[in-house]
């Protein structure tokens, strides 16, 4: 049913911005070939125009041209993959038949990090300083349903040590990476999240995550 609002979008945009938001997948799979021209820059522009507290604006994008880096980030990534596997404890070994990234396959790798003297900007951050990493999560949100509109998977890995990424990425002292992403073709996408899929977990109802007036206090949607 079309919005009542006068502000709202035409139909088929409405439902083209929920169907995006509906499809986004973490895609680990990739099939061979290059962006089309202008594509990964449309996508560092949507995550640009992300909101931010403040206007910090506390994103960076350091797109990884050289395969020698490449490689280096996936062994980065390898080993933390390792790590993780053994703190999982008894899951360690259906952790370890998960595929988790991307990085040697698709068409281009970006690391996105924080900003350093980010204890310059307070407004809005005063009190929850990690607001600047709330902010590059929507910046990176806007990368992935700007890439999956336009058919293009996108996969954000966070399995690294981010002192060790910081220093093969030349990031200045007190930035922070915060993602690697992989994005590139697809043959297709996941009909489900990979990890439900996989029966690693499985998304829970709307019901369960929201309440009225008081944490607990769940609220019925009609």
């Amino acid at each position: 049913m079309q919005s009542a609002s006068p502000h709202a979008f035409p139909q088929a945009q409405i439902d083209g911005v929920y169907r995006a938001i509906r499809e986004r997948r973490d895609v680990r799979h990739f099939k061979p070939g290059p962006l089309e021209a202008g594509q990964l820059e449309r996508f560092i522009a949507a995550a640009h125009n992300g909101p931010s507290v403040g206007l910090m604006q506390p994103w960076r994008f350091i797109r990884i041209a050289s395969p020698a880096l490449r490689a280096q980030i996936h062994q980065l990534v390898d080993d933390e993959r390792k790590l993780t596997a053994e703190a999982l404890g008894q899951r360690a070994e259906e952790f370890m038949r998960l595929k988790v990234e991307g990085i040697l396959a698709c068409a281009e790798v970006l690391v996105v990090g924080l900003i350093d003297r980010r204890e310059r900007f307070v407004f809005g951050r005063r009190t929850m300083p990690e607001m600047d990493l709330a902010s590059a999560s929507c910046a990176i949100q806007n990368f992935w349903l700007a890439a999956r509109a336009e058919g293009i998977g996108a996969g954000w890995v966070s399995l690294f040590d981010p002192q060790r990424l910081r220093e093969v990425c030349g990031m200045p002292e007190g930035s922070q990476p915060i993602a690697v992403l992989c994005v590139g073709r697809v043959e297709e996408f996941y009909r489900a999240p990979m990890l439900e899929l996989e029966r690693w977990d499985q998304r829970m109802p709307v019901q369960q995550i929201l309440y009225e007036d008081n944490w607990g206090a769940q609220q019925q949607i009609v």
